[in-house]
């Protein structure tokens, strides 16, 4: 069984809730952190022996390290997959997951000077595992793209494979339906801290703190699964 795999399948469909931080400066640099928490709770339902998930693990790596360490590997894999492994190589990570004192997380983060500098870290994972591993590599179905011009920061949700997208669809939408019976936490969270005070959310959802320097978005997980673009935002700043 592959960990890694199995670790996101888990989040993405059982437990799980994630968090996207981004904090951005005035001159569009900045850091921006994917956390992905399971749902103890959530998971105790579902009996956690099903998933063989149960052994401790305290990992903590930068992707450029793997491409090191499995360089063998590396050199195999085609240029346009090289290339892609060198987009996440200043990617940090982070995966915990402890039986006794009941975690179970993992942290994807980057430090960045611009925010098109910024690979797809919902994939940062899976890459690093199929390098590990000698896989190959299977691409996301979407990407986000982040902007800022100084004042209004967008970010956009991009479908990149039609076909795939909805057959991830349909397989969430078959999940849904498995799990209805329970109760499961399975929330995504965007929380962005700007260096100015905000004007407008184009989300009226969007909770704006006192400061008016940092808003939070919350969603269903599993309704961005199924929509990514449900995620689209823009924020004008003063």
């Amino acid at each position: 069984m592959i960990y890694i795999s199995v670790l996101i399948i888990l989040f993405l469909f059982v437990s799980c809730q994630i968090t996207e931080t981004i904090c951005l400066n005035s001159d569009g640099s900045g850091s921006i952190e994917v956390y992905s928490l399971r749902d103890e709770n959530s998971f105790q339902q579902l009996g956690k022996q099903r998933f063989g998930l149960d052994k401790f693990r305290d990992t903590t790596f930068v992707f450029q390290d793997y491409i090191l360490q499995y360089q063998g590997t590396f050199i195999k894999y085609n240029k346009s997959d090289q290339a892609l492994f060198q987009e996440h190589a200043n990617v940090k990570m982070h995966i915990k997951v402890d039986p006794i004192q009941v975690e179970n997380f993992n942290i994807v983060s980057l430090d960045f000077k611009k925010l098109d500098e910024i690979p797809n870290l919902y994939e940062s994972l899976r890459l690093a595992n199929s390098l590990k591993e000698n896989y190959p590599i299977v691409k996301q179905f979407y990407k986000i793209n982040y902007s800022f011009d100084g004042s209004i920061f967008k970010r956009k949700g991009i479908i990149t494979d039609q076909e795939k997208f909805d057959l991830d669809k349909r397989n969430v939408e078959e999940r849904e339906k498995m799990y209805s019976k329970y109760k499961l936490t399975q929330s995504y969270t965007l929380k962005y801290q700007f260096p100015r005070k905000i004007k407008s959310v184009s989300n009226e959802k969007a909770i704006v703190s006192l400061d008016k320097k940092t808003m939070t978005l919350e969603f269903q997980l599993s309704d961005c699964w199924k929509n990514p673009e449900l995620t689209n935002l823009e924020v004008i700043l003063e």
